[in-house]
This record gives C-alpha cells, structure tokens and sequence, in this order.
C-alpha cells in the first residue's frame, strides 16, 4: 500500500511547523510504519530526535537535500505508511515546490496573529500553482498555539474562511508539553500525563486527517 504522503510547511518562520510535523509523525507511528524527512536546511527535525536519542519513541527522521527531496519521497512512500516532509520556511526554495508536486497533503500551521494570517495569502497562491501539476494535492491551515481566552484566537477559523485553502477543524492549544517534548527530544505521546491532553489534541488532528 502506497503511503500517505503529509508535507509540512508555511514560509513563515515561527509558526510551529517541526513541532506540528514531530508530534504528528509520532502519532501516525502508532498506527503504522513512519518516516519524517527533514528538508529544511536548519535540521530542526533531525536535532530534535538527536536530542532524544535512540529511546525517544520517535520515527526514523532523516535529513534529505534539495536534489534528493523528490526521489526520496516517491522511495519512502513504497516502505512506510506514512512519509511527513518538514519544509523549509520560505517559499523561495525549490525545495517547497518539489514536494508539493510529490505529495497528498500539505498542512500549514498558522498562528493566530495577523503576520501569520497575511503569510497565508502566499501560501495559499503556491497551493494553487502547485495543483497544475500535481492537481490531487489537497491542502488546509492547521491553527497552532491556540488560546481560547484570547479573541484572535477565537475568530481565527473565521478569518481563515477568506482562503481558498480550508483550516482543519481541529488544532493545536498552547500547552506547556509542547515545549517540554522539544526540550527532552520526545513527543507529547512519550510525555505520559504531562503530555496527555496535547496528544490528544494531535490526535483529533490525525483522526481528522485520516477522514478527509
């Protein structure tokens, strides 16, 4: 069975995009066979299961070139379940529109803020471009560090609803785990009862993922 095939990505630095791509890959390893290839040229994927080491519970993460990134997914894709591509936060790079035209998915993490909504404007132009050549690409927003006593926060489903690129239903609440599975090289899955409710948030976004 030809793997799902998630790329991560958003030309806005900040935005979460290797915590959302590590998490989600430990959750799929759950259900199955799971790589991430990290093609972002500042390693944050591959420093992050280093930091683990070997027990961490995390997928294989392997680093991969701009000239390989294409090959390599189409490789991955015939040996795991499941292949997430971290992407390098610019769209200038060749490298974003490799992969898109390599993969099913594509997620953005978005955080509630204005810079953030208006990086989405690009993104969502390079989402179209993309599909002329790879036209089965879907693509949504993923909301990140989510709060619900802010306004921004509450409204931002709202204000995404401009894009032609939709916004998953569920998100990722800012939780402390978060930042505790990056600092120890886990995810918030190896975090036991420290890290339950942000794996369940990631949860909600996989299962929604899976359904689409």
């Amino acid at each position: 069975m030809t793997a799902l095939r998630i790329a991560v990505a958003n030309q806005k630095g900040g935005t979460g995009k290797t915590t959302l791509t590590v998490n989600l890959a430990a959750g799929f390893l759950l259900r199955g066979k799971t790589l991430v290839l990290d093609a972002d040229p500042q390693g944050s994927a591959g420093h992050w299961a280093w930091v683990g080491g070997a027990d961490s519970g995390l997928p294989p993460i392997e680093r991969v070139d701009a000239a390989a990134v294409r090959t390599r997914i189409k490789q991955a894709a015939g040996a795991n379940r499941y292949v997430l591509i971290d992407c390098p936060p610019h769209l200038e790079s060749d490298v974003l529109g490799q992969v898109m035209g390599a993969v099913d998915l594509l997620l953005i993490p978005v955080q509630p803020s204005p810079l953030d909504l208006w990086a989405s404007v690009d993104m969502t132009a390079a989402v179209l471009e993309a599909r002329a050549g790879n036209p089965q690409l879907r693509a949504y927003m993923v909301l990140n560090q989510l709060d619900e006593r802010n306004a921004l926060s509450r409204s931002m489903h709202e204000a995404l609803g401009v894009f032609e690129v939709p916004a998953l239903t569920n998100g990722l609440v800012r939780r402390a785990a978060f930042r505790n599975a990056a600092i120890e090289g886990n995810s918030v899955y190896g975090l036991g009862k420290r890290g339950a409710r942000a794996a369940q948030d990631v949860e909600a976004i996989i299962e929604e993922v899976l359904s689409l």
